[in-house]
């Protein structure tokens, strides 16, 4: 599997991610710069975490348009795979490739700490390394993480089985308005959503925080082993 991480001014989370992919797949992913107009030729590009353009504006709003994202968005029309992870995330919103926006969580403040995520679905590139609704454990780190939708495009992407990941507890119980449980107030607990063909996806927590034992776990690890075992030819 051949991937690339997006770098923006402002990004933080870039090396995160790129050891992560490596881990994963033996080799280093291309590091691009927002300024390019031209993709390599690539299996999977990653839009990392951190703060794009000082989140000047809104979050993502800046980098959205950046040369690299008409890039982006036509090699995911071509079938590539996008992942957007945090920051990441935001963009792809803002960029009009996922639904719905991120908002300021709940209570206005900063969120670093640890919370628990059930995969919804199975059958996508980025969840078939988990079995059924599983739940795992993810580092979240945002100000700006509060997913919403209007109600009728909340129920559209329900409907559409577009919901990746949700809040949970440990129990894999997902409840909105219980904060242990949705700490950032997401509307119905979402934490991550795919795109109407399930190859782009967007979630707010860093599964690529938990990839190696000797920095606290393994909980993210089958995100990446999915996507190398869909996408690797």
């Amino acid at each position: 599997m051949k991937a690339g991480i997006v770098v923006f001014p402002g990004t933080n989370r870039e090396r995160d991610m790129a050891h992560a992919l490596h881990l994963v797949t033996g080799q280093a992913p291309a590091m691009l710069w927002h300024r390019d107009t031209a993709l390599p030729a690539l299996d999977l590009v990653v839009l990392p975490g951190g703060f794009s353009h000082g989140d000047y504006l809104r979050c993502g709003a800046m980098a959205a348009h950046s040369p690299i994202m008409a890039e982006v968005k036509a090699f995911a029309a071509r079938g590539g795979h996008v992942l957007g992870v945090c920051n990441g995330f935001q963009i792809l919103t803002e960029a009009q490739m996922l639904p719905g926006a991120l908002l300021r969580n709940a209570g206005m403040r900063f969120l670093s700490q640890d919370c628990h995520l059930r995969v919804e679905r199975d059958d996508l590139p980025f969840t078939r390394g988990w079995s059924g609704n599983a739940v795992f454990r993810a580092p979240m780190a945002h100000g700006d993480g509060n997913y919403t939708a209007s109600e009728d495009e909340l129920d559209r992407i329900e409907g559409e089985g577009r919901v990746a990941f949700r809040y949970a507890g440990t129990d894999g119980s997902v409840v909105p308005q219980d904060r242990r449980r949705n700490p950032n107030g997401s509307a119905r607990s979402i934490a991550g959503v795919v795109s109407a063909n399930g190859r782009v996806c967007g979630l707010m927590p860093h599964p690529e925080n938990l990839v190696d034992p000797e920095i606290g776990g393994t909980d993210g690890v089958p995100l990446f082993r999915g996507l190398v075992e869909a996408l690797a030819v």
